[in-house]
Parts: C-alpha cells; sequence; structure tokens
C-alpha cells in the first residue's frame, strides 16, 4: 500500500497526493503517457527515490525508511540489465548470493528455468539468447530471492508484437502460480488490459481513476481517461449528430466511442439518429475503416473487423446511413481537461 506518497522534481510536481493499495497475489498496472508518474511511483516503492511525504507499507509494516536491499523485492529494468559476462544461472542466483541466503543455488535455477519455459539454458550468457529469452531470465532473476513484491518497469518495450504477447500471457501465469503481488509500469493500454487484476490511470502526477480493466473501460470516469483509454471520435457539441441523439452538455466538446455508435443502412423505423453520408472506406489489416460526414460536415470514423463488416455493414463510399448512439455512451469535455503536461509546483 502507498499512502498520499508525494515528491518534486525540480519545478515540477512528479508524484502528487498518490493512494495505491494492492491485494495480495494480484498484478497492478500503472498506465499513463509518458512523464505522468508512473515511473516515478515504482521508483518510490523501490526506494530507489526518497518521498517529499507519504508512507510505505507491506501488509502492516512501514518500510519507508528501509534501503533498497531490505525491501524484500524483485525488480525487473526496462532493458533487463542482465550481466553479460555471466551464465543465465548465476545471473539468476546473482541475487540470493549477494545476499548470502541459505539455499540451493542448482535446485533453485533449475525451479526458475523450468517456471519461464528456459529450461537447459542455464549454461548460456545473455547475448547468446533472444529479446524474450532475456526477459524471461529477467523474471527468474527478480524472484530468485522469493520477494513479497515484483516490480516491472515497461519489461515487454523492446520486444515486437507477437513475442510481446506471447510473454504477457506467461508472466500473467507466473505470477498466478508463484503467487508474487506485482507491479507492472507500461504506456500500452492493451498491455495492461492483458495481464493486470488492476489497473491505476495516471495523469500528471495524479490518479485519473483505478479499477479492473473492465471497470475502466466500460465507466471512464473522466475525459482524459476515455480519451486516454481506446479509440474516440471528438465532434462539436453543437453539431447535428448531438443534438439528434440527444446529448446535452455545458461543455464544447463531445467524445465518443466509435464502437458505441449504432449504423443503420435503412432509414425505415429509425429514430434518435443523424443522416450522415459514406465520405472514404479503407482496408487496415484486418480492419475496415469508414470515414463518415454528416450534413453539417462534421466527420467521424469507424473501425470494425472484416467478418463484422461482411455480415453487417459493407457500404459503399457515397451510401447515405443513419448513424446514433446512446447519449450515456457520450462525454462533454474541453480540451484543457486532456492536458497531460507535467504539473508545476
Amino acid at each position: 500500500m502507498v499512502r498520499h506518497f508525494e515528491t518534486r522534481r525540480g519545478t515540477f510536481r512528479a508524484v502528487d497526493g498518490v493512494d495505491v493499495e494492492m491485494a495480495p497475489g494480484t498484478i497492478t498496472a500503472l498506465l499513463g503517457p509518458s512523464g505522468s508518474g508512473k515511473t516515478t511511483l515504482l521508483r518510490l516503492i523501490a526506494g530507489l527515490e526518497a518521498p517529499d511525504q507519504g508512507r510505505v507499507f507491506f501488509d502492516d509494516d512501514d518500510i519507508t525508511a528501509y534501503e533498497v536491499q531490505d525491501r524484500d523485492l524483485g525488480f525487473v529494468f526496462q532493458g533487463y540489465a542482465l550481466f553479460k559476462h555471466m551464465t543465465v544461472a548465476d545471473n539468476i542466483t546473482f541475487g540470493p548470493r549477494m545476499r548470502k541466503m541459505e539455499m540451493d543455488m542448482q535446485a533453485k535455477v533449475n525451479e526458475l528455468l523450468e517456471l519461464t519455459d528456459l529450461p537447459g539454458l542455464g549454461g548460456r550468457f545473455p547475448p547468446q539468447l533472444s529479446g524474450g529469452q532475456r526477459q524471461r531470465v529477467a523474471v527468474a532473476r527478480a524472484l530468485a530471492c522469493n520477494p513479497r513484491l515484483m516490480l516491472l518497469d515497461e519489461p515487454f518495450g523492446a520486444l515486437d508484437p507477437i513475442v510481446r504477447k506471447s510473454l504477457r500471457h506467461g508472466l500473467r501465469d507466473i505470477v498466478r502460480r508463484v503467487g508474487v503481488t506485482t507491479i507492472i509500469v507500461t504506456h500500452d493500454q492493451e498491455e495492461a488490459w492483458d495481464i493486470a487484476d488492476q489497473v491505476v490511470i495516471f495523469n500528471r502526477g495524479r490518479i485519473e481513476q483505478r479499477g479492473t480493466p473492465k471497470e475502466v473501460g466500460q465507466a471512464p470516469a473522466s475525459p482524459f481517461v476515455m480519451n486516454f483509454v481506446g479509440d474516440v471520435n471528438h465532434v462539436p457539441a453543437s453539431c447535428q449528430f448531438v443534438r439528434k441523439v440527444g446529448f446535452h452538455t455545458d461543455k464544447p466538446f463531445v467524445m465518443c466511442r466509435p464502437s458505441d455508435y449504432e449504423v443503420h443502412t435503412t432509414f425505415e423505423g429509425v429514430e434518435g439518429a443523424a443522416a450522415a453520408t459514406v465520405h472514404d472506406k479503407a482496408n487496415v489489416g484486418k480492419l475496415v475503416r469508414y470515414y463518415l460526414r454528416f450534413d453539417d460536415g462534421v466527420d467521424i470514423d469507424i473501425a470494425v473487423s472484416r467478418r463484422v463488416d461482411e455480415q453487417q455493414y459493407d457500404m459503399e463510399v457515397g451510401q447515405r446511413v443513419l448513424v446514433g448512439i446512446q447519449p450515456s455512451r457520450m462525454m462533454g469535455f474541453d480540451y484543457s481537461e486532456l492536458d497531460a503536461s507535467a504539473s508545476v509546483v
């Protein structure tokens, strides 16, 4: 648990009154744009930086004044920080050896190599491994001292998308099997949604929202969260579309998710929708993206899978359609509410 953490860097407030609680054995993702304070919070928890105020608790133990080596945690750095001149086995046992822990080192290496799907690779050196294998060695090393808490800072950032997805699932399984409480820092929403039990959204050193991925995705607490999490369209609050669907706000703009649109290719019996023309259509990988223009010149876009397009849309450029949405799925905003710049003290 982190209670009311604050820290400053020069004239900027990096973390401002943050409180985070993590249930044992769960994965918490700290998600936000660059400079939002998530990595700073991780370093504060690890003891790599000192807070101006606030406390850190492991269960009921106040560890705020503990040195890094006394905090009983494992750390996976963004670049993995493996020792190139050491074998995989020696990298894994580096922590226990430095702490002079009494354990069967070879048995521990074998256990962790099996756990991380690296059997038989203990004698290799890091340069002989793939990026994904090095990442798993870093996780094994972090677990070697049996930590109460594991911290991961952008652990998948240097890997290609296919490898990243596979390793995310592998890491989630490892955490479940070992039962270690884990905090992962990421700016990748898909990564957070794929792996975490709890998501904490950061902006300008403050927490905008926390909850399960489903809670944050379905009920964003602020315009910043809705804009940051998932695709959105921005339209003027005075436009024809907003008026037709019956949404009211005193803000100058409205955002909504394309996935919430109701697009009708027939006009009969449809109410609470605005007329639009299919302005353009593009094939984007596995998706089909439609660009729709309302009669007042306001544009929106919607992307659907090829299968959904074939079954439900299959629209042509120039085709007339009706677009509706539930007003509860819209949010009024001002662009100042989307500001992600550092908070000045």
